[in-house]
């Protein structure tokens, strides 16, 4: 989530807990099992100073620095970003591809309030942008459905393309329309984990059928 929906959600999961007290039950049922991340809030408070650029770091970096101590808990994940889009963390750093779990292999998602949040389908993680509402559901463990949109298919040239330029084009979905702009897990995709460090955690093998590698655009 953005800092400006991340908070929200704080506050509203603060109010269903007092809610909860209220009515006797117990309120660490509302606890997030997944995590909130605040993305950047660049703000300008200084102006026409020849320290403007260094004051207005200062103070961004005081803001960071409060609201990281006010929403980071036990089961809250925060990241405020100054210099970095949060999809870019979600792309360089969050993204697994693949959990396992006691040898249970199951894929990797992600929902998030970023419309471009489609960027780590790049990396063979299916994510799309929602609502405030819907994320919050989401963390409490609630399911989340979508109708099964329309499904275009491109493959020539696909072969070609590096990571950043995949990452680029699912980026920009919303742009041209789709839900998302999925590309399924290649050799590109692999070593691309293992140049930003999660390759030990995401050892899987790639079928025969990615190497000629098929995007995926799903449209409402």
């Amino acid at each position: 989530m953005h800092d400006y929906t991340a908070v929200p959600a704080v506050v509203d999961l603060a109010c269903m807990r007092d809610a909860m007290n209220n009515l006797g039950s117990d309120s660490d049922k509302i606890n997030p099992l997944s995590g909130s991340c605040g993305s950047h809030s660049v703000q300008v408070n200084v102006a026409r100073s020849e320290n403007a650029v260094q004051a207005n770091m200062d103070l961004e970096l005081r803001g960071i620095r409060r609201d990281f101590l006010f929403l980071n808990g036990d089961a809250l994940l925060s990241i405020t970003c100054l210099l970095f889009l949060l999809v870019l963390v979600n792309l360089e750093y969050l993204g697994r591809v693949v959990f396992n779990t006691i040898g249970i292999l199951y894929p990797d998602s992600v929902v998030g309030t970023d419309s471009h949040t489609t960027m780590i389908d790049g990396l063979g993680v299916a994510g799309w942008g929602v609502g405030g509402i819907e994320a919050e559901a989401a963390m409490l463990g609630l399911p989340m459905s979508m109708l099964l949109p329309d499904v275009v298919g491109l493959g020539n040239g696909m072969n070609e393309l590096s990571l950043a330029d995949m990452a680029t084009i699912a980026n920009m979905s919303p742009e041209y329309g789709a839900t998302m702009g999925f590309f399924p897990v290649d050799y590109v995709t692999l070593q691309y984990l293992k140049l930003t460090g999660r390759s030990d955690e995401t050892g899987f093998a790639v079928p025969k059928e990615a190497q000629n590698k098929v995007a995926k655009f799903l449209f409402h």
